[in-house]
């Protein structure tokens, strides 16, 4: 027997598999809320691994992108088809304060609406909000037909489509800088400006369906806690009735028993 053959046979198998554990176990979940304009704030949970050194597990959720079917987020099931974006900006023990990213179609309402004999017209724009944010903004309509009209189809021109398409991009950068961004989810949730963009364009062709199809944060400013803060209604307190100075409050008015004694 050579020398030194067996020297590991007392130290074990080598390349033994470590002990796997749970991998949740050093995790820890947090609620996400979302602004104080919807009917549900919490709209769900996520999960991240715990502080461990100089690794903080706030850190790791700053930033992060969470959807929500605004169906859920209103109890309105006329509007779930809408696909509403939140950035997570900070945290407030266990709860993840958020603020309004983007918004999208769901894929069945999309294909719902385009059909047949009818002309698609989509526009887009870069518009800024009066706090700063750069939003990237697409519009879509339909041609509608015409109650009289004997064609099967309602196709429109090139010429009409090109006029339609410029009142949508005026209708889109009119509007929105003047709005701050908690007014523009409003607007959006109330499809203010697509019934703008129909009634707008009646006189070159008929429009239905016209939608705020997609909306995509391009560009935000620094983050600010305080308007945060007015987003998620925390900040709005109660401030406690104001006082008059001129009342002596009972606690004052009432008579030192000392003084009594010195009398």
């Amino acid at each position: 027997m050579a020398i030194g053959k067996n020297k590991r046979l007392a130290k074990g198998k080598k390349g033994q598999k470590k002990k796997v554990g749970d991998p949740f176990a050093k995790k820890e979940w947090y609620s996400v809320m979302a602004p104080s304009m919807f009917t549900v704030r919490d709209c769900g949970k996520t999960v991240v691994t715990k502080t461990i050194g100089t690794k903080i597990a706030t850190e790791g959720l700053k930033g992060r992108i969470c959807e929500a079917n605004l169906g859920d987020l209103n109890k309105d099931e006329d509007q779930s088809f809408r696909k509403m974006k939140f950035e997570i900006q900070d945290t407030q023990g266990r709860q993840c304060l958020t603020d309004f990213y983007g918004m999208d179609m769901t894929r069945d309402k999309l294909c719902s609406l385009v059909r047949k004999w009818q002309s698609l017209i989509e526009a887009h724009v870069d518009v800024k909000t009066a706090d700063g944010y750069t939003l990237r903004m697409f519009a879509i309509g339909f041609t509608k037909r015409q109650p009289n009209s004997n064609k099967s189809n309602c196709y429109a021109n090139g010429a009409q489509i090109r006029r339609i398409r410029r009142k949508m991009l005026e209708i889109m950068t009119a509007q929105v800088p003047k709005l701050t961004p908690r007014a523009l989810v409003k607007r959006f949730l109330t499809e203010a400006i697509g019934k703008e963009i129909e009634k707008q364009t009646k006189g070159v062709y008929p429009l239905k369906d016209c939608f705020i199809r997609k909306v995509k944060m391009i560009k935000k400013p620094k983050f600010d806690l305080l308007k945060l803060m007015e987003l998620h209604g925390t900040s709005e307190g109660d401030s406690g009735a104001a006082v008059d100075r001129n009342i002596i409050p009972e606690s004052a008015a009432a008579v030192n028993p000392l003084s009594q004694e010195t009398a």
